[in-house]
Formats: C-alpha cells, sequence, structure tokens
C-alpha cells in the first residue's frame, strides 16, 4: 500500500460511522446457500457491500438446485446455513419430513409472493371479476372468480393443476389460503398420504421456482404461487397473468428465514451474531431512503451469480410497483419488504402461523394445545440473537435505536381483519380459536383418515 494510499484508508475510516466490533469468531470461512429469488437479497447485498468482510467473515454464496436439496446442505454440513422457506425451519424441527432442529435469528423479509394463472385461465376468470372507475380488474381479486373455471374443467374431465414450491412453502400456504378463502378445496395431506390433494378440487404439487414460467407454458398446470421475479417472468414472455400479491392477500406476511443448524449456532454464537449483524445491514441498505438503493440491488440480483433473471424483470416489482396484465402497472411500494415494519425480526407468531397451516391441512396430523405451538416457536425462532446482534449495530453507529422491536415478547399485534382476503384476524397467542374461525381446514380433533375427515 502507498503512503497516499494508507493516508486516503485512514481518512475514509475516520469520516465513516464507528467501525464493526470485531467478535472473537469460532469460524470464519462459511458457506451460505440459496435459491434464486429476488428475496435472497440481504445475502448478496451483504457480500457485494462488504458487511460480511467487515466482520471479519469470508462467505461463499452457493445458488441450490430446489428447497430439498438446500436443506439437506444445512443439516448435513455442506452448508453453513441459507436463505429458507419459513417452515423449513419449523417442519424439520417437529419432525414433519426430514428431521433436524433448525433454528433462525434472522427473517429475510415480508412480502414478495404472487399467484399467477395462465392466459387462458385468466380470460375465463375475467367476466367474474368487477372493475374499477378505469375500467381495469378490481383488486384484491378473490378465488371466487376462479371457482367456476375450476368447476368446468372438472366436469370436463380435466384436472385442475397448480404449482407451489415446497410442502412446507409459503406459497403452498399462500395458495391454499387464497383458494380456500374462495370456496375451493386445496386437499389436504395424511401420514400415508402427503401428496396433499386428498378431497382437492385444485390439484397442487410442486415445482421449482425457475420452472414455474416454463411448467405454466407447457400447460402442465394452470397457474402457479411463487416468489419474484418469476410472477413478472410469466408477464414479459405473455403466458400468464399474475391475479393477486401476497401483500394484498395478507398485508405485510412473514416471508423467507435465515436458517441455520441448532448445533452449528450452539458451537458458533459469535459467528452467528456476526452473520446476523452483517444480513441487518443489508436490509438497511435495501430499504434506507425510500428504497433508493434498489436499482443496485436490481443490477446485482440481475447477475448470473445470484437470480439471473433479465433486469428489467425483477426490476418490475422490487422497485415499488407491480405489473399484472401486460401494461397493467400499479404501485405496490411495500411489495418487497426487508427493513420496515420489523421485517427482519424473527416474531413467534409468524412461525406460529406456519404451524397453523401445517396443521389446517393435515401436515400436522393431531390437534396440539395453545402452548406446543409456542414452544415449537420459541425452539426455531431466536429474536434474543437478533437482538444482540442489532445491539451491537446500534452501539457502533451502523444502526438507529428507534428501529427494533426491544421490548418485544416475540408476538405480533394481532394481524386486523382488514388486513387479510378473507376478513378473519390472525392472532399467534390464540392458534386454536384461529383454526376455528376458518371455514375450510382442519379444526378441533379432526384428523383427516383415508380420503374423509373425521371427528
Amino acid at each position: 500500500m502507498t503512503r497516499l494510499t494508507a493516508i486516503l484508508a485512514t481518512t475514509t475510516l475516520l469520516a465513516s460511522p464507528a467501525m464493526a466490533e470485531m467478535l472473537p469468531l469460532e469460524k470464519d470461512e462459511l458457506t451460505f446457500g440459496f435459491i434464486k429469488l429476488t428475496d435472497m437479497a440481504p445475502l448478496a447485498v451483504a457480500y457485494e457491500q462488504g458487511y460480511f468482510i467487515d466482520e471479519g467473515l469470508f462467505v461463499t454464496l452457493e445458488a441450490q438446485a430446489n428447497w430439498k436439496v438446500l436443506l439437506d446442505g444445512v443439516i448435513d454440513g455442506q452448508l453453513d446455513g441459507a436463505h429458507m422457506l419459513a417452515g423449513q425451519p419449523l417442519a424439520a424441527t417437529i419432525g414433519y419430513g426430514t428431521e433436524a432442529h433448525i433454528v433462525t435469528p434472522f427473517s429475510m423479509d415480508l412480502n414478495g409472493n404472487g399467484i399467477t394463472v395462465s392466459n387462458e385461465v385468466w380470460e375465463a376468470m375475467k367476466p367474474n371479476i368487477p372493475t374499477d372507475s378505469e375500467g381495469r380488474p378490481q383488486h384484491p381479486i378473490s378465488a371466487e372468480a376462479l371457482k367456476p373455471v375450476v368447476e368446468q374443467y372438472r366436469a370436463e374431465g380435466k384436472p385442475f393443476n397448480m404449482g407451489m414450491v415446497f410442502p412446507v412453502s409459503t406459497h403452498n400456504y399462500e395458495l391454499r389460503y387464497w383458494l380456500a378463502a374462495g370456496g375451493i378445496e386445496p386437499g389436504y395431506y395424511s401420514e400415508q398420504n402427503t401428496t396433499g390433494q386428498i378431497g382437492a378440487e385444485a390439484l397442487l404439487s410442486v415445482t421449482p421456482p425457475p420452472q414455474m414460467p416454463a411448467t405454466l407454458e407447457a400447460g402442465t398446470i394452470y397457474g402457479y404461487a411463487v416468489g419474484e421475479p418469476w410472477n413478472q417472468q410469466a408477464v414479459a414472455m405473455g403466458i400468464g397473468v399474475p391475479v393477486i400479491t401476497d401483500y394484498e392477500l395478507w398485508k405485510n406476511n412473514p416471508e423467507k428465514v435465515f436458517g441455520l443448524t441448532a448445533e452449528f449456532v450452539e458451537e458458533n454464537p459469535n459467528t452467528t451474531i456476526a452473520i446476523t449483524k452483517a444480513l441487518i445491514r443489508a436490509a438497511i441498505w435495501l430499504d434506507e431512503n425510500d428504497n433508493a438503493n434498489r436499482e443496485e440491488a436490481v443490477e446485482i440480483l440481475s447477475r448470473p451469480d445470484y437470480v439471473g433473471a433479465d433486469a428489467e424483470v425483477i426490476a418490475a416489482s422490487m422497485t415499488g410497483t407491480f405489473e399484472y396484465e401486460k401494461g397493467d402497472v400499479r404501485e405496490v411500494p411495500d411489495f418487497n419488504t426487508f427493513f420496515r415494519h420489523h421485517a427482519t425480526y424473527p416474531f413467534y407468531s409468524d412461525a406460529v402461523w406456519y404451524l397453523t397451516q401445517m396443521r389446517r391441512w393435515g401436515q400436522i396430523a393431531e390437534a396440539k394445545p395453545d402452548s406446543w405451538y409456542d414452544e415449537v416457536a420459541r425452539s426455531v425462532y431466536k429474536p434474543e440473537i437478533y437482538l444482540e446482534a442489532a445491539r451491537m449495530l446500534v452501539d457502533e453507529g451502523l444502526a438507529n435505536e428507534a428501529d427494533f422491536p426491544w421490548d418485544s415478547d416475540g408476538y405480533k399485534a394481532p394481524t386486523p381483519a382488514a388486513d387479510i382476503i378473507d376478513g378473519i384476524g390472525y392472532d399467534g397467542r390464540t392458534p386454536n380459536a384461529y383454526l376455528d374461525s376458518l371455514p375450510i381446514g382442519l379444526k378441533g380433533d379432526q384428523t383427516v383418515v383415508g380420503s374423509e375427515i373425521q371427528g
């Protein structure tokens, strides 16, 4: 380093916020996995902006083929952590599918998903959808508009197939929620039959996110639920129409998390805090100054190493708008939220919602007391780690004290009925009462036996 370079570097450091406090790390070379979706952005930003390096972490980011491969990689140690479906740590911890204790100290984002249907299905739905004063479809669009289309397909002997990304994905539960709110049975799981299609009027099955548009175009499925940019990709390709975003389905709903094994966290507590610090800084950067950095984030995500979709397609939802029908662009400033509304705090109530949906559709076969939901949420979601990382960032001048819910008991205030598509509010403190309030789905002691709901 020349003397001039050294002087400039020193001057830069003196002018910048307090230096990150370097923790004594148990492990500093790490590999993290992700799926090619825009909500992996905190990982890409933490890498590209140097936030991992600031914490003394030498990170490699590796795209994974699908969610199962990703989860297996974390469990067997090939990956130190990963961008995960929020349902994955919960399902693994309770032993649904792969069994392993996975935890999360960091929620990746809010919102960010959509439900898209083929052009043919959209044309059949349109007569059932009210229009606004400008003649555009009135949003949010209820699945009631899809119900006669599904009935027609079934009458013609054609199964109405739809795609979602994984059995314990937000997308599976959001698609089921939307269908059920419109009076369409999305089907049940049982211990003997894990297709999720018992009693279904719409048949849901797994398709990896990047393959959704091609599968829709091939006619294998008639619609799907997925994260961005794969709804906007269908618009860009002219093969489908997003009918609803999850922001319209449930305002500011939780989405992905960053998952690690409980063993990793136990063996590497300082490293875990350092990872969380870097991710919080990335989330702040993504949302600060009214999304001023989103264009740069779009450029980063469009690179082949990350999402690899066209920048224009990623920007269509990442910069505060969302395109439904071709040319029907609407303002949705919170469609992708990474830090606002305490997006990064791992709330127990978010975990409980996922567990209620697993119970609702039979993935949790038998009734559980409210206390069980709370215990599982606390074993997986780790706000204490998050707050420790946040406190260090505040002390270092890298985050604002007012931006964190220091006094939270881990439960959000109940979501009001007006913020959910079916007009049914949600309170994470009373999961069984919530399940009882939903017209379609298992309640009380009900179980799925064969092809019937009993109890």
